[in-house]
């Protein structure tokens, strides 16, 4: 995907303090996690920016994806560092992305928890692909230090369906990943409601229960956790009943990315929006292009089927 058009007529490109103003407006780096590390990693402020890319994961294809387009801003979701270094040589591997895109006149920044539960962010994005609507958090609370935070999503589906069904929808339209999808439950069963949480979302199986959804939809699901859940699902419906919710997993790259259209669309809209408010003239607006990488940065490669089995294994 690629917004904004150039021409020599339009107003002045937007320096990175500008564009870093619009995503902090979008997603405000106090709303992130106190274990998370977001914000400007890379970068000149009085940088002109004319390309933005957006993408998941800052890793070295994607770097090479910037690079080649001439980026100056490369937008991620996940950080690249999400503890503290003491060094960014360019003898360690993400040192070396530091170097590259420095070099480069490339910046990076990051917007992880804090684009999760943003309006249009990560939960949202998910939640409006899979057809969810009348929504709301599926968590809302804060650490203590009084910022409200607002995590995954849950609301009824637009149109009743079955589990079957639904699940073909998600793998419809999320990226193809390698792990595809997986689901825990009777494919004929009806469902009518759902909750989403972008990325690993085994924590708030304890939310999802209280929310009394059918079906699940997150990342990076495992055993134990699931395996509890339906258990204690089974055991709290009892005999004829349904034991819910049922459970939809997704790749934790494929679950994030739908929200990349809707960043790479937004901060182009809010560096419009200065001229409205009194701020300075307009800015993005034939001035910015934004493009959202393509490139998979899924880590799993391949998925190898399981063949016939011995009868003294077992079968699922």
């Amino acid at each position: 995907m690629t917004t904004g058009t150039g021409d020599s007529t339009a107003p002045s490109s937007p320096v990175l303090r500008d564009v870093v103003t619009a995503l902090e407006g979008l997603y405000p780096p106090s709303t992130a996690e106190g274990w998370d590390a977001v914000g400007l990693v890379v970068g000149d402020p009085a940088a002109p920016v004319r390309k933005i890319l957006f993408a998941v994961d800052p890793v070295a294809a994607v770097v090479d994806e910037a690079i080649a387009w001439d980026a100056d801003l490369l937008v991620t979701h996940h950080p690249l560092f999400l503890r503290p270094v003491h060094s960014v040589a360019a003898t360690t591997f993400k040192g070396d992305v530091v170097h590259r895109l420095v070099s480069a006149g490339c910046g990076l920044y990051v917007a992880h928890t804090n684009a999760d539960a943003a309006p249009r962010g990560v939960a949202d994005a998910l939640a409006d692909l899979v057809g969810i609507t009348d929504r709301s958090p599926l968590v809302v609370g804060d650490d203590g230090d009084g910022v409200v935070r607002g995590i995954g999503r849950v609301g009824r589906l637009a149109e009743p369906t079955t589990l079957g069904a639904f699940a073909e929808r998600v793998a419809a339209v999320l990226p193809a990943t390698a792990q595809g999808v997986r689901v825990a439950g009777d494919l004929d069963a009806p469902v009518a409601t759902a909750a989403v949480v972008g990325g690993s979302g085994d924590s708030l199986f304890d939310a999802v229960r209280a929310a009394a959804v059918d079906v699940y939809v997150t990342a990076d699901l495992r055993h134990h956790p699931a395996s509890e859940l339906q258990e204690r699902a089974d055991f709290e419906a009892g005999p004829g009943g349904t034991a819910t919710p049922f459970l939809v997993d997704v790749a934790h790259f494929a679950s994030e990315w739908p929200w990349l259209a809707y960043a790479a669309e937004d901060v182009v809209t809010r560096l419009g929006e200065r001229a409205a408010a009194g701020t300075g003239e307009a800015l993005g607006e034939g001035t910015v292009t934004t493009r959202v990488s393509t490139i998979g940065t899924d880590p799993w490669t391949a998925r190898v089927a399981s063949t016939e089995r011995e009868t003294d294994r077992p079968t699922i």
